[in-house]
């Protein structure tokens, strides 16, 4: 677990409070990018549910959790997160453990839509809430309105899919092919030079 906070003296006391033999706290004063990677995760798992939902297997789903954090630490160094803190227990490792645990919400809640099941459905039977859901579309909306840059879906397409799915504009199905059948890139980021 991380607690981030500008005032590293109280970080480091709540952390010494709250650690023990078997759970260990850590700190940073990265807020910004502890904020990116719990919201962004969270949508990262709803696509991961969503295809195993659809039955695509484990290199899929590895493949589209890895990709998912690439978009994760675009959108955290936008906004000024280091990226370090994207690729340590608060960005990567929690994507990890919310994408591919049994218990997660969000995984389970994507998983129900990959099976076909629609949003009304799957909240009418569960009393869980899958914070992904709401957060999708506040992601998709940030950065419309705060990235600047020419066709921003291809930048961050898993977030972008993934709002468009709960929108109700494309399936799960329709949406991983949009993923398969993006234009055709050189490299793997959009920081790197040719």
């Amino acid at each position: 677990v991380v607690i981030a906070s500008d005032d590293l003296m109280l970080a480091s006391d709540l952390a010494g409070l709250l650690s023990d033999d078997s759970f260990r706290v850590f700190t940073t004063k990265d807020v910004i990018g502890v904020e990116i990677g719990g919201a962004v995760k969270n949508v990262i798992a709803l696509a991961a549910g969503m295809c195993e939902g659809l039955g695509l297997g484990t290199n899929a789903m590895s493949g589209l959790v890895t990709r998912g954090c690439g978009e994760m630490r675009r959108l955290g160094l936008t906004f000024g997160a280091k990226a370090s803190t994207i690729a340590g227990l608060s960005g990567v490792g929690d994507t990890f453990g919310t994408c591919f645990g049994p218990l997660s919400r969000n995984r389970k809640f994507g998983y129900r839509l990959g099976k076909g099941e629609t949003m009304d459905e799957i909240r009418e039977s569960t009393t869980e809430v899958a914070e992904g859901v709401d957060t999708s579309i506040a992601l998709v909306n940030l950065i419309k309105t705060e990235c600047k840059g020419y066709r921003l879906d291809l930048k961050y397409p898993i977030l972008f899919g993934v709002a468009s799915i709960l929108n109700g504009t494309q399936t799960p199905k329709q949406g991983l092919e949009g993923l398969m059948t993006m234009p055709f890139m050189m490299m793997e980021n959009f920081d790197e030079k040719y």
